[in-house]
């Protein structure tokens, strides 16, 4: 019996003079993983928006922040190039509005001036149809544009849905339609 009481008390003293672990730290918060996406040096920053697709015809959103100091003036429509996998730009005619491509009445809404605060937002659409009758279809990867012709030229963003880049798959039409940015 005497060992025993010996080991209780032995076993006490052992513990208090070893360090307990520090416990794990809290996983971190999510403002604390994700990064706020710079501003580029044109002051706004464009991303992929909605993306619908039916019976051929496809249709992209893109959204426009003003990401700056500065009020951004828009006025028309966004100016469009597609580049293949090597970053090549393609042969592709860029329509204001969709005639010819399809019937989206929110494509033939004629341009008003903008003017965004810094935070404030303007979308456009761009459409085209994968069809292909002959040829050789071409399919785009990258998306570059100038939120208004002379301004500086930039890649769309894209998201987490777009993991393998983006897939314009334009058929042999080699043609897109605009539309004018919108609030």
């Amino acid at each position: 019996m005497k060992r025993r009481f010996l080991a209780l008390p032995l076993a006490v003293a052992l513990s208090a003079c070893t360090a307990e672990p520090e416990p794990p730290a809290p996983p971190p918060t999510p403002s604390e993983t994700s990064t706020a996406p710079t501003c580029p040096d044109s002051g706004v920053r464009v991303s992929v928006g909605v993306e619908e697709a039916a019976m051929g015809v496809r249709v992209l959103g893109l959204d426009l922040i003003n990401c700056g100091d500065e009020p951004y003036h828009l006025d028309g429509y966004p100016s469009l190039r597609v580049l293949d996998a090597e970053g090549k730009p393609l042969d592709v005619r860029v329509r204001h509005g969709a005639e010819g491509i399809a019937t989206i009445d929110r494509f033939e809404e004629p341009p008003e001036p903008l003017t965004l605060r810094p935070g404030d937002g303007a979308g456009a659409h761009v459409v085209w149809r994968n069809t292909t009758t002959s040829g050789t279809p071409a399919v785009g990867d990258t998306l570059v544009l100038a939120p208004v012709a002379g301004r500086p030229w930039q890649p769309v963003e894209l998201d987490d849905r777009f993991p393998h880049g983006l897939h314009l798959d334009l058929g042999d039409t080699g043609t897109l339609g605009v539309s004018a940015w919108r609030r």
